[in-house]
């Protein structure tokens, strides 16, 4: 009985007594036991990572120089060799990854680089978009023989007549180089200016991308009676001492018209025509074939295409140049010399014909 009461006295104190004094020692220990554990886990990451920090080697991004775009310094413990055998071992590695490239058209190899004559295939013509004419309202019925069919209205070339002729041209035009003779390009469409002139150039011979000047044939004693004209040997060397009798001479004259562009170039044509010139000219589906001698059934409004012929012309008359300077070191002169009444000085003589009689033939300078 005794015992009852008292423990019924002492739970009625404690229940009197506040909720924060008996539950404030219970909260205090569980919070005290939570941030000594949190401590100790930061302490064994700090540890861990301090002691990986230790293990593993600094490394030093290289620096880029702004100039160069280069780096300016390697890491410190790789050499440049180092580098180097790690630059290729990745490179062997990783070369069967990926797709292959191609070969693929380069428009700078028509200029650097153009085809020669045995190249010309019917693929690198439809490449060069030579088959391509006029819409079928534009075309001159001269042409049905070129004309291969009709396609949503545009006449198609046929690549066949396209490659026969001008295999044909560059025949021409290699004879023409082989025997001395004067060949000038012509091409004054935006664009052409270049092919021109590195077809002028592997023919030794003129070119002209500007307007042609009406009466510079007919009438070349008045429009270019003015220019120099020099006498060379059979090696293409000057010889001096004819500068008087040069002077009462006529005006030099192509002996090959080559032209990339007919229908803006007929007043020059027409010239060639009335002096007995032959021409080579590309004809597209609205010109006329009978404007030129040998024409080159193409369209003429593909850059590419463009130069693609004007550099197989102009391979064409480099070989011919290269027969006649090998036949010129054999002692056989290919064409016939120009006969000129005086003679060259004796200093002028010994010093580019070594003192023997050479065949000679103007030329423009």
């Amino acid at each position: 009985m005794i015992i009852r009461k008292a423990l019924i006295r002492q739970g009625c104190r404690i229940a009197i007594l506040p909720t924060k004094s008996w539950t404030r020692p219970l909260a205090t220990e569980v919070h005290i036991e939570g941030i000594a554990g949190s401590l100790d886990n930061s302490t064994r990451q700090t540890r861990s990572i301090e002691q990986e920090a230790q293990e593993t080697t600094e490394q030093i991004v290289p620096q880029i120089d702004p100039r160069t775009h280069s780096t300016r310094k390697l890491t410190q413990d790789r050499t440049a060799v180092e580098e180097y055998l790690r630059f290729k071992r990745n490179k062997k590695l990783t070369r069967p990854l990926g797709s292959t490239i191609a070969p693929h058209y380069q428009p700078h190899t028509l200029l650097t680089h153009p085809p020669s004559p045995k190249d010309i295939t019917l693929p690198l013509l439809l490449a060069s978009q030579s088959h391509l004419g006029h819409k079928t309202s534009h075309w001159n019925p001269a042409n049905s023989r070129y004309i291969f069919g009709i396609r949503q209205g545009i006449h198609i070339i046929s690549l066949d007549a396209t490659a026969a002729h001008l295999r044909r041209a560059c025949r021409v035009v290699s004879g023409v180089a082989e025997r001395g003779g004067l060949i000038l390009f012509v091409g004054n469409r935006p664009g052409q200016d270049r092919c021109v002139v590195r077809a002028a150039e592997l023919a030794r011979g003129c070119h002209l991308f500007d307007r042609w000047t009406p009466g510079s044939i007919t009438n070349g004693h008045q429009i270019l009676g003015m220019c120099r004209t020099k006498v060379v040997d059979e090696f293409d060397r000057e010889i001096k001492g004819y500068e008087e009798e040069l002077r009462d001479r006529p005006v030099l004259k192509p002996d090959l018209v080559v032209c990339l562009n007919p229908m803006e170039n007929y007043v020059l044509l027409h010239e060639c025509s009335l002096n007995a010139i032959p021409t080579i000219g590309i004809i597209d589906t609205d010109a006329n074939p009978t404007w030129v001698t040998y024409p080159i059934p193409a369209n003429d409004d593909s850059l590419r295409c463009v130069q693609l012929i004007a550099g197989v012309l102009g391979r064409a008359g480099q070989e011919g140049q290269v027969v006649r300077t090998e036949k010129a070191q054999e002692g056989n002169v290919t064409y016939t010399p120009t006969k000129l009444v005086g003679q060259p000085t004796e200093g002028a003589r010994g010093e580019k014909t070594g003192g023997n009689r050479a065949a000679v033939h103007s030329s423009p300078s």
